[in-house]
């Protein structure tokens, strides 16, 4: 009896020692339509739902037409965070990226997404001169 108490004791402790954990606001940002050469910066909100520090390792792009930057500063218990992504809204077409999350949460990756379609700058203005 006394070995399975201190076997789930262990297991609480270890269990506890790891229990830093995102919350985000959403996982997944439409960018919508969009012009050519429009602010292609968004923001991914999130809270440290668990009870240590969390720490951003690092934040990877599918490729360079998106550019995450991580926090960089642990983000304490119950503090919320961002991660800006960048979009290069020179490319014109639909885009779908996804960016990946490495920390020392429970789940160790995380992966986002962004959205949306770039269109060509609209000749109206132009055209009323």
């Amino acid at each position: 009896m006394r070995t399975i108490v201190v076997c789930i004791a262990v297991c609480l402790i270890a269990f506890t020692a790891n229990a830093q954990e995102f919350q985000f606001e959403t996982a997944s940002i439409d960018y919508g339509k969009i012009t050519k050469g429009d602010d292609g910066v968004r923001v991914f909100e999130f809270t440290n739902i668990g009870n240590a520090p969390l720490i951003i390792k690092d934040i990877k792009s599918a490729c360079g037409c998106a550019v995450p930057k991580k926090p960089e500063k642990p983000i304490m218990p119950g503090e919320k965070g961002k991660i800006e992504v960048s979009y290069d809204t020179k490319r014109v077409g639909g885009f779908s990226k996804a960016i990946t999350i490495i920390s020392n949460a429970k789940t160790s990756r995380k992966m986002l997404k962004i959205k949306g379609i770039v269109t060509e700058e609209k000749n109206s203005e132009k055209e009323k001169v």
